[in-house]
C-alpha cells in the first residue's frame, strides 16, 4: 500500500511544515512519494536530503538578508525571491544542500507548478534536483510579485494558484495512505478577491480565471480533506492554534514560534500517525 506526503505551501507560513518534517525524520517515518507545493516543495526536499534543521537555520540566519527575499529583492529584481541567492548561493555555498542524498532516496518527489498559458497544475516528478531546479523555483514563484519562470518553452508560476494542497491528485494516482500537512487551522477558508488579476496578466485569460476562483478550489478542497479524515482515509498536521506570520515574515520570533508549533503538533500526533500507517 502506498504512502504519499502531501505539503501545502504559504511562504513563511512553511516553517510550520519543517517543523513537521524534522520529527518526522527523528521517527524515522518512510513514505513512498511526496508532493510539495511553493514553500512546501522548497523545505520539502530537505526531507529527502536527511538535512534535520537546515530549513529553520538558514532561514533564521538570512531572513533580514536583503539579498535573500523580500520586498527589497523585488524591486531590485523582479522577484520577491532572490534567484542568485536562493538557488545558488545558498544551496551551494552558504548552507550547501545534500544532492547526493536527495538522488539517492528511493521516494519519490514531486512539485505543483502553474502553466500560465493554461492555468491548470502541472505536477512534475524531479528525478535530478539540480537538474529540475527551475520546477521548484517555478513552484515558489508567487504571482504578481514574481517573473514567470520559463522551463522547455512552458511558462509557470506558483503551484498553490491551481492546486494549493493536491490531494485529488494523490487518490487519482492510487495513494491509499496520504499524509496531509497543512499550513492553515482547522476553521480557515479564503474569501473572494476584488484584486484586479486581468490588470496583471490580461495576455493570460486562463490564469486570471483561476486566479479568480481560486478561493473556491481551496475551499472545497479544505471541505473534502476535512471528509477524508472522519472517514480516516488521509492524515491530517495542521497548526493547532492561529501564528500570526506573513508569506513574506521578517520577524524571527515569529517564525520559530511557526516551527515550534510545528514540532509540538507532530509530536503529539506521532502515536496516531503510526496506528494509521499500520
Amino acid at each position: 500500500m502506498k504512502t504519499l506526503l502531501v505539503l501545502e505551501g504559504g511562504g513563511l507560513r512553511g516553517i510550520y511544515t519543517a517543523g513537521v518534517l524534522d520529527v518526522l525524520m527523528k521517527n524515522k517515518i518512510k513514505v513512498d512519494a511526496i508532493v510539495g507545493v511553493s514553500a512546501g516543495a522548497l523545505f520539502g526536499m530537505n526531507y529527502l536530503s536527511n538535512q534535520h534543521g537546515r530549513v529553520l537555520r538558514y532561514n533564521l540566519e538570512y531572513l533580514n538578508d536583503k539579498n535573500y527575499f523580500g520586498f527589497s529583492s523585488w524591486i531590485r529584481t523582479g522577484n520577491i525571491m532572490n534567484e542568485d541567492f536562493c538557488f545558488n548561493k545558498l544551496i551551494y555555498e552558504l548552507d550547501p544542500f545534500d544532492f547526493e542524498t536527495f538522488n539517492k532516496s528511493k521516494t519519490e518527489f514531486y512539485c505543483v507548478v502553474t502553466n500560465v498559458d493554461t492555468g491548470k497544475a502541472e505536477y512534475v516528478k524531479i528525478k535530478d534536483i539540480e537538474n529540475d531546479m527551475e520546477y521548484l523555483r517555478a513552484s515558489a514563484s508567487m504571482p504578481f510579485v514574481s517573473k514567470m519562470v520559463r522551463v522547455k518553452n512552458k511558462k509557470y508560476l506558483d503551484g498553490g494558484i491551481s492546486d494549493s494542497v493536491p490531494i485529488k491528485w494523490g487518490l487519482k494516482n492510487g495513494y491509499k495512505r496520504i499524509i496531509v500537512v497543512e499550513t492553515r487551522v482547522k476553521e480557515y477558508r479564503k474569501k473572494k478577491s476584488s484584486f484586479p488579476y486581468k490588470l496583471f496578466y490580461k495576455n493570460y485569460p486562463k490564469l486570471v480565471d483561476t486566479l479568480k476562483n481560486r478561493y473556491k478550489v481551496y475551499n472545497k478542497t479544505k471541505d473534502y480533506i476535512e471528509a477524508l479524515e472522519e472517514e480516516n482515509r488521509v492524515f491530517v498536521i495542521r497548526p493547532s492554534q492561529y501564528v500570526k506570520i506573513g508569506r513574506v515574515e521578517k520577524n524571527k520570533d515569529r517564525v520559530q514560534e511557526m516551527y515550534r508549533l510545528g514540532v509540538k503538533d507532530c509530536t503529539a500526533s506521532m502515536s496516531s500517525l503510526k496506528k494509521y500507517l499500520k
